[in-house]
């Protein structure tokens, strides 16, 4: 009896090893914060309306940009690899230095930065 049970114990063990990683497997989400393959450039659009949110909340951006669509998403190549570059255009900050928001992405969504520079 104690064999049988031992072997049951054994059976399930190997079947939740085996079930987890496909449980887990392409097509799961998280957050908005990455991705497991290249994303297009609308995809990076909204990720970066997402994050502008998340910024703006954290008081790291004024609230005014909140809500403010990308004004274009451009592909570019830097010295550790291409990115998307997010540009977004707020006409209500007062500080026009201020006005254009760059942020950053990798091609597979990961946020690397945002800045005023676009550097």
């Amino acid at each position: 009896m104690k064999k049988i049970f031992v072997f049951a114990l054994f059976i399930l063990v190997a079947s939740l090893t085996f079930v987890a990683p496909v449980i887990a497997g392409a097509g799961h989400s998280h957050d908005g914060g990455h991705s497991h393959g290249p994303i297009s450039s609308e995809d990076a659009a909204k990720m970066a309306a997402i994050r502008v949110s998340k910024l703006a909340s954290a008081g790291k951006i004024p609230a005014s940009w909140t809500g403010i669509k990308a004004n274009s998403v451009v592909k570019k190549q830097y010295s550790k690899g291409p990115e998307w570059v997010v540009t977004l255009k707020n006409q209500k900050v007062s500080d026009v230095k201020k006005q254009t928001l760059y942020m950053f992405f990798t091609l597979d969504g990961v946020y690397i930065a945002t800045n005023y520079s676009g550097n």
